[in-house]
């Protein structure tokens, strides 16, 4: 097995997350590998791409048209019975969304793509179709990192490995921490990219246990008169996969008129973590960021806002460490999570009890309600979240 260079830090998965952990932290003076086992960035696509305009603005990410598939100024969100309450911020805020989007739908493949090439152009060096396969301590305060690139076995050394690498994360895993979830608490997503479905440049959103157990559904507009028509269910909770649900979406439910001349054009999905934090996301010389750390929100399953502001807060903190000179120990790292539950991780928690609450409910139609009311309420001006 050869050795290349030290690093003072490697990230293993390049999402959002992991590119934007190794970019700021380059940006601070960090000398930065970035690995990732796939050859195209953004794939498999498992989600619909959705991410407000803050969350670009809070990471300098600028809106380019290279990955910007529809501009977004709303949500609608259903009952079961398709009973809706209407979100339009040009109509709400029209003093701030008049002419400014709340948020867009993105390309997940151009825009993983630009995010790593603003890390390569802060300096970070990116090995893709390279697998991670384990990690020896060589000191204190050194870890080697065993990797196979292009079918070679190669080591590189680092202070900080930083896991970015996805829900059960394997680096999680070498340092001991629980990343396995539970079914219960999986998402299974089915989405399918159509023509034939007319939108008002808003996301809607289908609640109710009939429509999507454990979960909801969801029809989010593309460029070019296309959309997304999908949904994420429990397991756990119901016989049929997310394909039968999603299939009597389309042709037995309130909004079956309106798909009834749907053309699906391509099928995506994916499993998406509904799960609390991890409690502990660190531990000797490494981090986890992105869903290797659960950081999702656990009702809606948006996860592109807080894999990038946690990318950036995971990147600053490393830089910190590496320029304090400090030795990263688990006492050292255990600051990253004080800084992130600081920052976003309170927040987080508050959504999953809630969650828990819901989903608790035994009274189907209580939890329906419940539900309904949640997603309306967190999607409105007055609610105390930022749209993640």
């Amino acid at each position: 097995m050869s050795r290349s260079s030290d690093y003072d830090l490697v990230v293993i998965g390049s999402g959002p997350a992991g590119a934007t952990t190794a970019r700021y932290a380059a940006e601070n003076g960090l000398r930065v590998l970035l690995v990732d086992k796939k050859q195209e960035l953004g794939a498999p696509i498992q989600c619909s791409g959705a991410v407000s305009a803050h969350a670009l603005s809070d990471v300098e990410v600028m809106p380019e048209s290279e990955f910007v598939l529809t501009p977004i100024y709303g949500f609608i969100v259903y009952d079961e019975a398709g009973n809706p309450v209407y979100l339009d911020y040009r109509e709400l805020k029209p003093d701030v969304y008049a002419d400014a989007p709340l948020g867009y739908v993105v390309d997940r493949r151009r825009f993983d793509r630009a995010l790593l090439s603003m890390a390569e152009d802060s300096g970070v060096e990116s090995w893709l179709k390279t697998e991670a396969l384990g990690v020896d301590r060589i000191s204190p305060d050194l870890l080697e990192v065993r990797l196979r690139r292009l079918g070679q076995e190669v080591s590189v050394r680092t202070r900080i490995l930083a896991g970015a690498d996805g829900v059960q994360s394997q680096v999680g895993k070498w340092f001991g921490l629980a990343t396995h979830i539970k079914l219960s608490e999986l998402a299974s997503c089915l989405q399918y990219v159509v023509d034939g479905v007319e939108t008002e440049g808003l996301l809607e959103i289908m609640t109710g246990h009939a429509i999507a157990p454990g979960g909801y559904a969801w029809i989010f507009p593309k460029q070019n008169k296309h959309a997304e028509v999908g949904l994420g269910v429990i397991r756990t909770m119901t016989d049929d996969d997310a394909h039968a649900y999603l299939e009597k979406l389309i042709k037995d439910s309130f909004l079956s008129d309106r798909l009834k001349d749907l053309r699906v054009l391509e099928i995506q999905g994916g499993g998406v973590p509904l799960a609390a934090p991890l409690k502990q996301q660190y531990s000797d010389n490494m981090l986890l960021v992105g869903d290797a750390a659960r950081h999702v929100n656990p009702i809606t399953g948006g996860g592109i806002h807080t894999a990038l502001r946690c990318g950036a807060i995971a990147g600053r903190f490393i830089a910190d460490v590496i320029r304090g000179g400090n030795t990263p120990d688990e006492q050292c790292m255990s600051a990253y999570q004080q800084r992130w539950s600081e920052e976003l991780g309170e927040s987080m928690w508050r959504l999953y009890r809630r969650k828990r609450e819901i989903f608790r409910q035994r009274d189907i139609d209580r939890r329906n309600q419940m539900l309904f009311e949640t997603l309306s309420h967190y999607f409105s001006p007055e609610s105390e979240y930022r749209k993640i």
